[in-house]
């Protein structure tokens, strides 16, 4: 089942990804900060109502058991928000996956978790694709616009900042994975539900942080109708999060780098509703990741 989880993974923070884009306003230097309100206050609303309404009995020492995983991929998600406001989604969100590969290594030396000569071949198709995406040179991106006399947006000039905060998302989303990994395969801490319900309460006391910070500190106006469009991009985040810890659980080493490709349906969504520009070779990294995927949908089969 690690494939279809993957799979509902992926196109749930596909959209995720667009809907936190379009809502990110590149001039509000705590936009980032309203997107951690967002999501923690949706993840918060779904911990409690399962719990309500499946009775499950939850142990907050779990808490502590998860928050090393909870931090990293807190903090990875906190540098992802950012980014938005300086690059494109086109080439933030292939950076930012690329942590799938950074997990598999992990998966492979230190738990020792191996796969398949032809899941070999998808998922070195799909790293392949998504790294390829991100091979948009942001210098001559901007000599383009400069040459067709258009305007260089300002988020676009901010470019060490623009790169370094989707690496820095890629790297740290790699190691929360594959501590993942460690806690639910490696050493069974928690149980499935046990860590989501862990890591959505995580997230929801970093909302109310981020609130505090926000309205108590900086005198910040917010309001949940004036945030709908993050509230949306909150949804998707929160419905991918369920079926990821279940596709990490089961086989981390190929699931983590499937995933990663959520980034092709952020890529073909910004297109269509953002109207990002994309070149033929976008394109074809596309068609790439998406051969990749059904190779591994394929190999899952026999």
């Amino acid at each position: 089942m690690w494939f279809v989880f993957s799979l509902l993974t992926a196109l749930a923070w596909g959209g995720s990804d667009l809907f936190s884009k379009m809502g990110t306003d590149a001039k509000d230097k705590e936009s980032h900060w309203r997107m951690v309100v967002m999501v923690g206050l949706v993840m918060g609303i779904h911990a409690i109502g399962y719990l309500l309404i499946t009775g499950m009995k939850y142990d907050p020492i779990n808490l502590l058991k998860y928050l090393p995983v909870s931090f990293l991929y807190i903090l990875s998600m906190i540098f992802g928000y950012a980014g938005l406001r300086y690059i494109e989604l086109s080439v933030s969100s292939p950076i930012c996956n690329s942590s799938g590969a950074v997990t598999a290594i992990l998966c492979f030396i230190f738990l020792g978790q191996a796969m398949t000569g032809l899941q070999l071949v998808a998922v070195v198709l799909i790293c392949g694709g998504v790294l390829g995406l991100s091979i948009l040179e942001k210098k001559k991106s901007d000599r383009e616009l400069l040459a067709a006399g258009e305007v260089v947006e300002k988020k676009y000039r901010a470019s060490w900042l623009a790169i370094m905060l989707p690496i820095l998302y890629c790297i740290i989303d790699g190691l929360g994975t594959f501590s993942d990994a460690l806690v639910l395969d490696g050493l069974s801490l928690l149980t499935e539900e046990e860590a989501n319900i862990s890591y959505e309460f995580t997230f929801l006391i970093c909302a109310i942080a981020a609130w505090i910070y926000l309205v108590v500190v900086k005198k910040r106006k917010f309001s949940l109708w004036g945030e709908r469009i993050k509230g949306a991009g909150a949804i998707c985040e929160t419905i991918g999060q369920f079926f990821y810890v279940y596709a990490i659980a089961d086989n981390a080493i190929v699931a983590a780098p499937m995933i990663a490709s959520y980034s092709i349906f952020s890529v073909l969504l910004s297109r269509i509703f953002l109207k990002e520009k994309l070149n033929k070779w976008q394109y074809t990294a596309v068609a790439v990741v998406m051969v990749g995927i059904a190779v591994l949908g394929f190999a899952e089969e026999l």
